[in-house]
């Protein structure tokens, strides 16, 4: 998906419009960019509030910034600049995350990031987008980058088998007919959502846009038990399903990223079993909660 960020980057340069800032990270993918368009790939180094600064600056003049890193160095880090540089300024950019939860598990705690979306969610009026597959990539940074409000695209290691890249509202993957149970996977939880509830009654939908959620998709879909399954912070997404299901009777499961500290290094797969997102782990907590 980094891949698929830095040709897609290249290419929305074009417009002049357009600033990339960068704390180091990626900077040496982003070189060719840098050698056409010196002015507009600002490159701040180690300082990822600064780099939210500058993007808030960049935007007060008109421009739309992009702005790039890890996870945890771009929005927990940094969150105090998000909020006032951005948020409070009145302005919009682009952030775009790597790293999703636990990409880069081996390299220790700095660089997990669990909770990205969950802060994001705090501020008002944003888009986040989490693709399942590097193809989903392109279209949704050009729609986000052609717009004026702020949006987070968050991209990850793991990845589905298919693009969807129309699927900003619920698209059913698998029908399980009226009153089946409904599971929402979002962004790279979808093969194994799949996987998990091959041979059960379970209706599977997908999206790689948890903000704004579709909540008109979820009450069509929803009957009275629904699976939320998200590659981050376990929750985060539980109030916008209860609010949207407020007026009706109904149970909700929120499997994700847990709040535990693991304390352990490990790889991404690893990191994916021991909190249950694997498809035998979501397999035992599907059958224990429609049990």
């Amino acid at each position: 998906m980094r891949d698929a960020f830095v040709t897609s980057t290249e290419e929305v340069l074009a417009d002049p419009r357009t600033t990339v800032v960068l704390a180091d990270i990626s900077a040496d993918a982003f070189e060719p960019a840098a050698a056409r368009y010196p002015e507009r790939v600002i490159n701040v180094g180690i300082r990822e509030q600064l780099m939210i600064g500058v993007a808030g600056g960049l935007a007060l003049t008109g421009q739309r910034p992009v702005v790039h890193s890890y996870a945890p160095f771009l929005v927990e880090r940094a969150y105090e600049q998000i909020k006032l540089d951005l948020d409070h300024q009145g302005v919009g950019a682009v952030l775009v995350g790597i790293g999703g939860s636990y990409d880069r598990a081996a390299a220790g705690r700095t660089h997990l990031g669990p909770a990205d979306v969950a802060l994001i969610d705090t501020l008002h009026g944003w888009t986040v987008h989490v693709p399942g597959h590097p193809d989903e990539v392109r279209p949704l940074l050009r729609d986000v980058v052609c717009g004026q409000d702020s949006a987070y695209l968050r991209l990850s290691i793991r990845t589905n088998s298919r693009a969807y890249p129309e699927a900003g509202d619920l698209r059913v993957v698998r029908d399980a007919g009226p009153g089946a149970p409904l599971l929402v996977a979002v962004g790279p939880m979808l093969d194994a959502a799949v996987a998990a509830t091959a041979d059960r009654a379970v209706t599977v939908a997908y999206t790689h846009r948890p903000r704004p959620f579709d909540t008109a998709g979820l009450r069509t879909l929803a009957g009275t038990e629904v699976i939320l399954v998200e590659p981050y912070l376990a929750g985060t997404s539980a109030r916008v399903v209860s609010e949207a299901l407020a007026d009706r009777p109904h149970r909700l499961l929120a499997l994700g990223v847990g709040r535990e500290d693991l304390r352990r290094y490990g790889s991404a797969e690893d990191h994916e079993h021991w909190h249950g997102l694997d498809a035998a782990g979501l397999r035992r907590s599907v059958d224990a909660f429609l049990t």
